[in-house]
């Protein structure tokens, strides 16, 4: 299974902050945006990454994360030229999927929730056995999202069974909007490659979608009470991510989104590799949380 981080766009939504460096290298809260995707990949038990981005940006995240063997996995670059659309990541990332299965998450999205990687967990499955995972979260102005409509499953199912796709709905048949993280079987690239423009230029994820939808091989996890999800590609939104991240670390005393934190209870790094970010970031609270961890004094 390969994971993609879509990182591109220009981030013209958060000028001037944006104009000389990477949306994705902003911080929320106590660590860099990209730490979050990043985190959410590595939730689903996938450590070979392709983080694409701009010609610009590209280097400086790359500059932050290395090759990715700080965290336990392997993190490969490509560069986006020009922003086309979701689906592009698929035909820019050909090579690096090969014949494997591949997920992407979107370079500011934020996902938390007791859990979670169980549901990452499941969509890997899926998609490793030949189905198509989308996610999904209520929203209260499904007017500005990709919306799906789909059956109403039993108490306890793993996923449910999506009748229709549609973006930016006039008339919206659901609440649900299709949040930035996607998992695909193999040959996603191929079916990229059969994505037209749309209206506005861009090869569509929801176009995507849609054609896995016609295959019936397109399920939905939905992400209910007890979970967040944040588009942290505004100012307000920005906000009210790092506000968040705030509550939670330190009213429950726990991280949110640490790679090397994850990488350590995963078994893919050791205490040697811990004890070197630990010194990396020095006296930071992201160092010294990191610290505890080794001590053992953080267990999960």
């Amino acid at each position: 299974m390969k994971g993609i981080i879509l990182a591109g766009g220009a981030g013209t939504r958060l000028y001037p902050l944006t104009i000389v460096t990477s949306k994705q290298l902003l911080p929320v809260y106590d660590k860099p945006m990209i730490f979050y995707p990043l985190s959410t990949l590595m939730l689903a038990s996938i450590r070979e990454i392709l983080i694409i981005s701009t010609p610009e940006d590209t280097p400086r995240i790359e500059e932050l994360l290395g090759d990715g063997s700080k965290f336990g996995v392997e993190l490969s670059y490509a560069v986006q030229a020009k922003p086309e659309g979701l689906a592009q990541a698929f035909t820019i990332g050909r090579d690096f999927i090969g014949d494997d299965a591949c997920a992407m998450v979107l370079g500011d999205n934020i996902f938390y929730g007791n859990g979670l990687n169980h549901k990452l967990m499941d969509a890997r499955e899926d998609a490793e056995n030949g189905k198509a995972t989308i996610f999904g979260y209520y929203v209260e102005d499904p007017k500005r999202f990709g919306i799906m409509e789909f059956e109403k499953g039993e108490a306890g199912e793993r996923s449910v069974k999506v009748i229709s796709v549609e973006e930016k709905p006039k008339q919206p048949k659901s609440n649900y909007a299709i949040v930035g993280l996607y998992f695909y079987p193999k040959g996603v690239s191929d079916m990229a490659d059969k994505v037209t423009p749309s209206a506005r230029g861009e090869l569509e994820i929801t176009t995507l979608n849609d054609m896995y939808l016609q295959q019936g091989i397109l399920n939905a996890q939905l992400l209910g009470r007890g979970y967040t999800w944040m588009d942290a590609g505004t100012f307000d939104s920005l906000q009210k991510a790092t506000d968040f991240v705030s509550m939670i670390e330190q009213y429950q005393g726990m991280t949110i989104s640490s790679p090397e934190e994850i990488a350590y209870h995963m078994g893919w790094i050791d205490d040697e590799m811990l004890a070197k970010s630990v010194k990396r970031y020095g006296k930071s609270p992201y160092g010294e949380r990191l610290k505890a961890v080794l001590e053992g004094k953080v267990i999960i």
